[in-house]
């Protein structure tokens, strides 16, 4: 079983398909044989019965000559209930019956039964039928033997010539079905050999896609879509890594700076002051780490771990109030949703921190009930963001104006996050114009 494991698909595939045909094919004979040897043998037996009722008729006729006449290669007996012959053909034997008593006495009209052929003087087998006639005060038995050896060497003449060809028709089916299965398995090959090159780095990440349209071409067109997403997902990671770099080499640049320069000059240092800004550096450090964890979590598919039955309208409330800026528009009713509070109040609070840092004069935040769903809404009178730069920003990193927001203390993370964290929610969040400004609209389920 191992060495079989060992060969190639398109050997054990031949193996197992020769397998398959050989076992049909010599079943197929078994039955031809069987089928032909008894169509033969009822045909001599037959026959046999034939030349049985003609006797019966001369016998019921009171007209039975002796020795009976019969055509070549048959002999018959007729005896009486002592078993005595009271007439046979010429060469048949006139003293002993063909059967013996025992045998007669389990022997019905119209049945037959192979005998050795030495019984009727004659080689390999015959086959004996019996029928009664006569009065029945007085019934005789006619016994009617015929050789069936020509129908024994039939069959051994096919089961000779079988087993010859057999060999040969094994070789020939063996040869078509290795060119078959090669023809079969090209194309597997074919995408073998590609993905050697792809992972050797000798082509690009695409493999070869044959014409037809059976599985193998699903299978390539799957494995090239699989490519491509790896590609993606390679080409954002990279991306990702070189940004999240960037991002962290800004605060640490500063602080390395400011410590160097105090160490340098300690008698010139505003000590309370570098420890303030020391301090900011870190804390934004801090949440740019924060937000690379959130969103590595994210990419790992970890859902919502404690979701919490909270009213909507009092959560964004008391967000609200940590912003003495933003109006907050309550909507007087509870508004009852399932939701895992630490990531909701980061939505809001995201949300709120980008409105505030690009507004005018005026954000406003408010919760509603609608089309059997809940929103958060918020709106500020900002520059706002093309409607082609909308799904945009909600990539990592994601600045429309790097400078600024850099300044501003963005990372460009903030919308990713939101969109993952509402998503974890089953929920959406969509961009709009607010005429001025910028509308953020966080779609979340009932609870």
């Amino acid at each position: 079983m191992r060495r079989v494991k060992e060969l190639s698909l398109r050997a054990r595939l031949l193996l197992v398909s020769l397998a398959g045909l050989v076992f049909g094919l010599s079943a197929g004979a078994v039955l031809l044989i069987a089928v032909l040897g008894y169509a033969q043998v009822r045909s001599v037996q037959s026959e046999a019965m034939a030349t049985a009722r003609g006797v019966a008729a001369l016998v019921d006729q009171g007209a039975l000559p002796n020795p009976i006449p019969v055509t070549p290669g048959v002999q018959v007996q007729v005896i009486d209930e002592d078993n005595r012959v009271l007439a046979s053909s010429a060469t048949a034997d006139d003293l002993n019956p063909m059967l013996g008593a025992a045998e007669l006495a389990h022997l019905r009209d119209g049945e037959g039964r192979q005998i050795p052929g030495h019984l009727i003087h004659d080689q390999g087998e015959a086959r004996v039928v019996q029928l009664t006639a006569g009065p029945p005060t007085a019934p005789v038995r006619i016994l009617v033997a015929r050789s069936i050896d020509h129908v024994t060497q039939n069959l051994h003449i096919l089961r000779i010539t079988l087993l010859i060809l057999f060999p040969l028709l094994a070789a020939l089916l063996a040869a078509g079905l290795w060119r078959a299965l090669g023809a079969a398995l090209g194309p597997v090959d074919a995408l073998r050999a590609g993905a050697e090159e792809i992972t050797g780095g000798t082509r690009a990440g695409r493999l070869p896609v044959p014409d037809s349209r059976d599985e193998v071409h699903r299978l390539a067109v799957t494995l090239n879509d699989m490519l491509h997403r790896l590609d993606a997902a390679r080409a954002r990671q990279r991306a990702f890594v070189a940004d999240a770099a960037h991002e962290l080499r800004s605060p640490l640049t500063n602080i390395r700076t400011e410590l160097e320069v105090a160490q340098h000059l300690p008698d010139d240092t505003d000590w309370p002051a570098l420890t303030d800004d020391l301090l900011a550096d870190v804390q934004r450090l801090s949440r740019l780490v924060d937000d690379l964890l959130l969103l590595a979590r994210s990419d790992e598919g970890v859902p919502a771990t404690r979701l919490e039955k909270i009213d909507l309208a009092q959560f964004v409330g008391e967000a609200a109030l940590r912003y003495p800026d933003v109006e907050y528009q309550d909507p007087g009713v509870p508004l009852p949703t399932l939701a895992e509070p630490d990531a909701l109040a980061r939505v809001v609070t995201n949300l709120l921190d980008n409105a505030e840092r690009h507004k005018r004069e005026k954000v406003t935040v408010s919760a509603a009930a609608a089309d059997g769903h809940l929103l958060i809404v918020v709106t500020d009178d900002g520059p706002g963001i093309p409607e082609h730069d909308r799904e945009r920003v909600f990539q990592r990193f994601t600045r429309l104006d790097d400078a600024r927001a850099r300044d501003a203390g963005g990372s460009g993370l903030g919308l990713a996050i939101v969109r993952e964290l509402v998503r974890r929610h089953r929920g959406s969040v969509t961009l709009g114009d607010n005429h001025p400004g910028l509308r953020v609209e966080v779609r979340l389920p009932k609870a």
